[in-house]
């Protein structure tokens, strides 16, 4: 099903009707604040592992990130963290990045695999936070591959619609998107380590 959203925002229907295909253990293509992603909810492996063949992998070498709704909701699933890094995250968030965690131990349970770390994404875009507040839990998501000809591919929906239409449940068409991927910051170890360059400019 393929959902557009009007210039004055989504609804609260709509989101009720992308959290139930969420609930039923369907895949979205949906809008953040860098590349529009897949994403399924977190823990559902079946949806997890087609998540995965549509990058062309295997979910356990698959590099996915959770989107979380807050810090607070993120905290389930990394371990403790200093007051430097929770004041980092604060000046950060609700942003274009991708900070990587250790990971607690709820997120080797939830995805059935041996991970040790986590990408948290707690993105500016409001279609994305008001999903994961409604299902009340994060989703596994990862950007649509780039590996098109030509960046319209993934950053216009007209065009990634006739690629991707028949192979997920829920394309949310919000125009197009930026053209750069998120910032990836490393805060293993309490370290803080830029590990791709992205659209996030990272604030001290």
């Amino acid at each position: 099903m393929i959902l557009k959203i009007h210039s004055q925002g989504i609804e609260q229907s709509q989101i009720e009707e992308i959290c139930q295909c969420l609930e039923r253990g369907g895949i979205i293509i949906y809008p953040t604040d860098t590349l529009y992603a897949f994403a399924c909810k977190l823990g559902m492996m079946k949806p997890s592992e087609r998540l995965a063949s549509l990058k062309g992998k295997k979910f356990e070498k698959s590099n996915f990130s959770i989107v979380c709704s807050s810090i607070s909701q993120a905290s389930e699933f990394i371990k403790p963290i200093s007051n430097n890094l929770f004041k980092l995250l604060k000046n950060n968030t609700p942003g274009a990045f991708t900070f990587v965690f250790q990971a607690s131990t709820k997120i080797p349970k939830i995805l059935q695999t041996k991970k040790k770390t986590i990408g948290i994404r707690i993105p500016d875009s409001e279609i994305a936070l008001k999903i994961v507040e409604q299902l009340d839990y994060p989703l596994i998501t990862t950007s649509l591959p780039n590996d098109c000809v030509g960046e319209e591919c993934f950053t216009n929906p007209d065009y990634f619609v006739d690629l991707f239409g028949d192979k997920v449940d829920f394309i949310i068409d919000n125009g197009t998107c930026s053209k750069q991927q998120s910032t990836v910051v490393s805060l293993i170890d309490e370290e803080i380590e830029i590990i791709r360059e992205g659209l996030g400019q990272l604030e001290y």
